[in-house]
């Protein structure tokens, strides 16, 4: 195992904890981007272009005829083939978070509908399902398996937020386990079925899955209500008759305590687990080596690679698999540089140099072909401690664009949880809906004062009838700082004054012409 720097010449910032990738005929795709996309880049998914040490990121496109696809983090994907031995696939996409920490229950399924050497092509539809529909969650997994000519998707746990009719003032955003049910998906049908095996009895997230045929191992995971990380290890073998299809559970011995870890896979039967934690404070820093053979699992300890002082000293790093025996790693670099919100990046190539060096005479290390899953793995957990911050801005179809941090609003700046102002005290691990129409964010305004701001309504004491008619109403509103301010620098209103008509100069020869006429007529009434 070797691993090697790598620097991010555009904005580092979007690769941050909960972003996925995926592969392409070879080429690496960024999906779970920061934020909402911007117009440079609607779909919001970027293709990874790594040459030596340098990673560029270039935005991709979707077609006419796709639907909507947001930006998730923590979803739950992987490849889905029309059978085992097919070549052509696409990706399952469910669940997961949105910019607003929203979550997802919906599924897409994404294709490469074409490329070449300058722009890629996709294609996303979303999947109406009917039955047993699991609900919004993250931090789940999903694997397809293959049995009698037939294939399923199977989807397990995952975390979601408490049910509206249990949630408390005090617990209004705190998030529950999923219940460990296993759900079946027939995307010919468009089905569902859920299954409530004796063996799961706590509900599992940021654990690991890896499907072999019918079989799915589910290795480590952390469950919420226990607070640990048990060394779970499930065998799910799913049988898939002309009826009914038939799910059982067996629990094996000789699991691994860890959340969060990365699987991804060197040859048909071997896998490589790394990374992860042993508890909330420990990092995991030994590897694995899975290997799957005739319906058994196998795991060992392997030779780690040599961790760097940055990566053993950090509390928190995050990654995902990008195919082919290679891991992208990341871990903040916050303290080290002057941007508050960058971060270090490492390639991690699983396999021996020698096959390494073969893979390089034939194609670079971000454009190979890719036969394993990689929805298999699961990337590294939440972090509330980092602060992540860019769009994309500024892209031409050309082959030398990448992203450019300068051209994209701070949305930082733009966020929730920002701080408004000296007096905010508006915090996401202790807010509380203040008004009837909040409900896992707060409510805000925007002050017109100068390029205009946003600002918290509950920092700026206004009542709900206020917030609603300001809502309504096509005002400006100045928020408590400026308000004043505002005033002082209102030009005064102009005060229209009567314009008086001059007196015309005509009226005094019309009078004088009068008073010769009237004379005149008397003169000539007198003599006659």
């Amino acid at each position: 195992m070797s691993l090697q720097m790598v620097s991010v010449t555009s904005n580092s910032s979007l690769l941050q904890p909960g972003f996925s990738l995926l592969n392409f005929d070879g080429h690496v795709f960024l999906f779970g981007q920061k934020g909402w996309p911007k117009r440079s880049c609607p779909t919001g998914v970027f293709l990874l272009d790594i040459k030596q040490t340098e990673l560029k990121m270039k935005p991709a496109f979707f077609s006419k005829d796709s639907c909507y696809l947001p930006p998730l983090r923590y979803p739950a994907l992987c490849m889905l083939r029309s059978n085992a031995k097919s070549d052509g696939y696409q990706y399952i996409i469910h669940g997961g978070k949105t910019p607003n920490n929203d979550l997802s229950d919906k599924i897409y399924l994404l294709s490469l509908v074409s490329k070449n050497s300058k722009k890629m092509m996709f294609r996303c539809i979303e999947k109406d399902l009917g039955g047993d529909v699991p609900e919004a969650r993250y931090g789940h997994t999903i694997n397809v398996v293959h049995s009698r000519g037939k294939s399923m998707s199977v989807i397990f746990g995952g975390r979601s937020y408490t049910p509206l009719a249990q949630r408390t003032t005090e617990k209004w955003n705190s998030v529950v386990d999923c219940l460990p049910s296993v759900f079946l998906v027939d995307f010919e049908f468009g089905c569902c079925t859920s299954y409530m095996l004796p063996e799961l009895q706590d509900g599992l997230s940021f654990h690991v899955s890896i499907a072999r045929d019918d079989t799915i191992y589910i290795l480590g995971g952390h469950s919420l209500q226990n607070n640990t990380r048990c060394p779970n290890l499930y065998k799910l073998k799913v049988d898939l008759p002309l009826g009914s299809p038939a799910v059982t559970c067996t629990i094996l011995p000789g699991g691994i305590s860890v959340s969060s870890a990365i699987v991804s896979q060197i040859s048909d039967t071997e896998f490589v687990l790394v990374g992860g934690y042993h508890s909330d404070n420990q990092k995991r820093l030994v590897c694995n080596t899975i290997v799957l053979e005739d319906s058994k699992i196998e795991i060992v300890e392997r030779v780690s690679p040599e961790w760097t002082p940055d990566i053993k000293h950090c509390r928190i790093w995050f990654g995902c698999d990008m195919g082919k025996g290679s891991i992208l790693l990341g871990i903040p670099g916050a303290n080290k540089q002057l941007i508050s919100d960058a971060n270090y990046f490492y390639v991690l190539k699983c396999k021996g140099a020698e096959e390494d060096r073969e893979e390089e005479l034939t194609t670079q290390m971000c454009s190979q072909t890719s036969t394993e899953d990689p929805g298999d793995s699961t990337p590294f957990e939440d972090s509330e401690e980092f602060c992540f911050s860019a769009e994309a801005n500024s892209f031409d179809i050309d082959d030398n664009d990448t992203y450019n941090e300068d051209d994209e609003e701070d949305e930082s700046e733009t966020g929730y949880w920002i701080t408004c102002s000296s007096s905010c005290n508006i915090d996401i691990n202790s807010w509380v809906p203040f008004y009837s129409t909040e409900l896992n964010k707060p409510a805000m305004i925007l002050c017109s004062s100068g390029a205009g701001h946003w600002v918290h309504a509950q920092c700026m004491d206004l009542s709900e009838t206020m917030l609603l008619r300001l809502s309504e109403a096509n005002v400006k509103y100045f928020c408590n700082t400026h308000v004043d301010l505002n005033k002082g620098l209102q030009t005064p209103q102009k005060v229209v004054r009567l314009k008086k008509q001059p007196m015309k100069p005509l009226r005094k020869k019309k009078a004088m012409k009068l008073a010769t006429s009237t004379k005149k007529s008397f003169l000539r009434r007198l003599f006659e």
